[in-house]
C-alpha cells in the first residue's frame, strides 16, 4: 500500500474573467431564491413549488454555479 500522506495532487484551472452582466445574473438569482425561501418558510409556497420556482431561476439567470447545485430540496 502507498504512502501518500502530505501529497498534493496538482489542480490545474483557468481563470477566466466575470463580467458585469454575470454578476448581476448572479445577485438577482440569489436574491430571487432568498425571496422564495423566504415565502416557503411562511407556508405561502409548497416545497414543490419551490422547487419548480428554482429551476426556472435557474434558467432565467444562469448562475455559474448552477451545474453543482442540488436540484431539490
Amino acid at each position: 500500500m502507498a504512502n501518500i500522506t502530505g501529497a498534493v495532487p496538482e489542480i490545474n484551472y483557468e481563470k477566466k474573467p466575470v463580467s458585469q452582466e454575470q454578476l448581476q445574473r448572479e445577485v438577482d438569482y440569489v436574491r430571487a431564491q432568498r425571496i422564495l425561501d423566504f415565502m416557503l418558510q411562511n407556508g405561502l409556497i409548497s416545497l414543490s413549488e419551490f422547487n419548480k420556482i428554482t429551476a426556472l431561476n435557474r434558467k432565467s439567470f444562469s448562475p455559474a454555479l448552477a451545474q453543482i447545485m442540488p436540484e431539490s430540496r
